[in-house]
């Protein structure tokens, strides 16, 4: 068995039995980011699979300075969303379904057009792509004990450590808004908040799907019309709790909520 299947079929074994391990096992270990895709690629496909499931879209991890700074990288990667672990607002998650329920408050989009191969996309010219933004709440998991000293391709090949997705109503209106100075509030049992904005994502959240844009043709694949892309966390880590609710505003966009059950 070569190296990319046998750490595809270690990972998930480890998303099975939610198995925590302080590393992949070193000759495991994609040795490249494009190994860590190309891990990620049958991972996912596997996933699919057990569950039934199909893609809508991707979710970005690393769209910080001080998380790149972390891993030891220079930009962001990219997981798969899938439907069967994506939900609509208001949304209650069952809490023993996850390791570490980390709950991140992000920007969603939804493409209202094929992206066309060819031009180096920037926050403007991705714009009249898009068909909508949402305000969402991405839940990283992972099973890794300590996610930080694991390194960049092992993260991105367990489909860069996505748990789950929750979209508030898509908002139309979008195009009048600043995004990068656009305020969020993530608030934890309607009393703990965790402030942030839009300038947390590369500057501006539109700066992530011009930059997933970009990016997807060199795995030979584009953005395309009605694909969702939430793009990073935009305030404080909380590492939620079973029987916790959760909320985030994102003002004028909107607002979303879940729940974890304590079971």
């Amino acid at each position: 068995m070569d190296r990319v299947t046998a750490a595809c079929e270690y990972l998930f074994e480890m998303r099975s039995t939610q198995r925590p391990v302080a590393a992949l096992p070193a000759d495991l270990v994609p040795q490249s980011i494009a190994e860590g895709y190309l891990v990620q690629e049958r991972l996912v496909g596997k996933i699919l699979n057990q569950f039934g499931s199909r893609p809508i879209g991707y979710k970005i991890a690393c769209t910080s300075e001080l998380a790149q700074k972390a891993l030891g990288v220079d930009g962001p990667f990219f997981g798969v969303l899938m439907s069967h672990s994506s939900y609509s607002s208001p949304a209650t998650l069952r809490g023993s379904d996850f390791v570490v329920r980390c709950a991140e408050a992000e920007f969603g989009f939804e493409m209202g057009a094929d992206v066309l191969p060819g031009p180096v996309y920037t926050a403007d010219t991705i714009r009249p792509f898009i068909g909508t933004a949402m305000p969402s709440i991405e839940i990283v998991d992972h099973r890794y004990h300590d996610w930080q000293t694991v390194g960049a391709p092992s993260l991105l090949a367990d489909n860069a450590i996505h748990g789950a997705w929750v979209a508030g109503e898509p908002y139309a209106d979008w195009r009048d808004l600043d995004f990068a100075r656009h305020p969020v509030t993530l608030v934890v049992n309607g009393e703990q908040t965790f402030p942030g904005s839009g300038a947390a994502v590369l500057g501006n959240p539109l700066n992530v799907v011009a930059w997933l844009a970009n990016q997807l043709p060199k795995f030979g694949r584009r953005l395309g019309r009605g694909d969702r892309v939430t793009t990073g966390i935009t305030t404080g880590i909380y590492l939620a709790r079973p029987g916790d609710h959760l909320a985030a505003d994102f003002g004028p966009l909107g607002q979303v909520s879940m729940s974890f059950t304590t079971d």
